[in-house]
């Protein structure tokens, strides 16, 4: 099959250039104009698809081809922009920065979908060497196809003459220029941005897409993306089954980790999802044959969910039956038997886990990693193995039950073991996709199945 897929990479330099700010005003002024704009995030990241998805007004999705592998990365690629008139990828750190090898880099997804690349430069106390940076990552690596930049917090018009002036000389295409604005800062806390949910968004949206309205050609980028290379990429048509098991999932300000694609490999297997909130209900949903517990920000909101004893005695009681449970990094950290807070303050949780989660003011880990399961558990057999990213500030202390993985940093190569195996609940601070990983996502629905007919 066929299809032009219009679409384009916004990339950059390095973390911290504004890539996520630009990304969400294009989407804003893309979606102003009419269009049908799909967005997209490469790498693991969670926080900014949901800037994305607020700007856009479409559900942003995560191209990761370490958690998902190239095939299926193309699959979600070109099953959710089939009908888009753009689509708006935005990269991960800078263009060729991603795990060991640069496996995952904006550079290899763009390759992937042979899509053009837009390298946002934080020109800030730079002029014309502005220029030379451009230059330096167009001829890295000459198999990308290098569009051109979009300069961001210049200072005055002056500024932009000095940088554009030099870029004509290197043939290379300047999309606009951003001048500095302080009321353009997302907002950020320690696992980066912070959620959507939590801050008044829309207005900083709004402050930004006004400024690229003015100061970036949308209409050359729109040109650009229609002007991609088609895609050869046969896709197959999800086809779900009618509802099988009810799958609770914990959706809130305090748990909102997941990639919508994750949880749709479920539903493909015959998972009816159905959200709570650990916050803000006080019983888990009616019939329900399993759970699922994401990352987020429990920390932040630890006195709220201590509060809440009436769900917490409900999930505890409800991992003693043995209901299957599959919980990650937040959602490990809430199963704990207390969370301590950056002030030092013990707040109780579930209790389904012996142990305390104690947040640190280091970053303990970041990075993708293999992890190999130990024996037989709700999301695989002995000897699986599964792809996975881990990113957290707080640390386990003295959990007692045996741990159920042998991971491998795919960095370094340092191995250890992680993660716990209770009954049927399963809980780490590993973070999976169930589309790059389909034996987990069916192992965990059969444990489901094999519940539900044994109540």
């Amino acid at each position: 099959m066929k299809n032009n897929f219009p679409r384009i990479i916004i990339a950059a330099t390095q973390s911290g250039s504004g890539k996520t700010t630009i990304t969400a005003g294009l989407l804003a002024a893309l979606k102003n104009r009419g269009l049908n704009v799909q967005s997209y995030k490469v790498g693991p990241d969670y926080i900014d698809t949901g800037w994305h998805t607020l700007a856009g007004g479409k559900i942003s999705h995560n191209l990761d081809s370490w958690l998902v592998g190239e095939d299926k990365l193309k699959e979600i690629f070109t099953e959710t922009s089939g009908g888009a008139d753009i689509s708006v990828i935005e990269g991960v750190m800078g263009l060729y920065d991603g795990g060991r090898g640069g496996i995952s880099s904006t550079a290899e997804i763009s390759k992937l979908l042979n899509a053009p690349v837009v390298l946002v430069i934080d020109a800030k106390s730079m002029g014309t060497s502005a220029a030379a940076i451009a230059l330096g990552f167009r001829e890295f690596d000459k198999s990308i196809n290098f569009a051109g930049v979009i300069l961001n917090r210049l200072g005055s018009d002056s500024h932009k003459k000095m940088i554009v002036d030099a870029l004509d000389e290197l043939g290379i295409k300047c999309f606009g220029a951003i001048k500095r604005n302080d009321e353009f800062i997302l907002p950020e806390r320690h696992l980066g941005l912070v959620p959507t949910t939590e801050n008044k968004s829309a207005d900083v949206i709004e402050k930004i897409c006004a400024a690229v309205e003015e100061q970036i050609d949308i209409a050359a980028l729109i040109n650009l993306a229609r002007n991609s290379p088609p895609l050869k990429i046969p896709y197959p048509i999800s086809h779900f089954p009618y509802p099988l098991t009810k799958i609770a999932v914990a959706k809130d300000e305090a748990f909102n980790f997941y990639y919508r694609e994750s949880l749709h490999e479920l539903e493909k297997l015959g998972a009816e999802i159905i959200l709570f909130s650990p916050l803000n209900d006080e019983t888990l949903p009616e019939n329900i044959s399993g759970l699922i517990i994401g990352g987020g920000f429990p920390e932040m909101f630890a006195a709220r969910l201590e509060q809440n004893k009436k769900i917490r005695a409900e999930i505890f009681s409800a991992a003693e039956r043995g209901l299957p449970i599959f919980a990650e990094c937040g959602g490990f950290m809430y199963l704990m038997s207390g969370l301590v807070d950056f002030d030092g303050k013990n707040f109780e949780m579930c209790g389904a886990i012996a142990g305390k989660a104690v947040m640190t003011k280091k970053l303990q880990t970041v990075g993708y990693v293999e992890a190999e399961i130990l024996r037989d558990c709700a999301i695989g057999k002995a000897g699986d193995k599964i792809r996975a990213h881990e990113f957290h500030f707080s640390t386990e202390l003295a959990t007692s039950d045996e741990k159920i993985f042998k991971c491998k940093r795919m960095r370094t190569g340092k191995e250890y073991f992680a993660g716990i195996s209770k009954k049927n609940l399963v809980a780490s601070y590993l973070h999976i996709h169930f589309a790059g990983c389909p034996s987990a996502a069916k192992n965990f629905i059969d444990a489901c199945k094999t519940f539900e007919n044994r109540k």
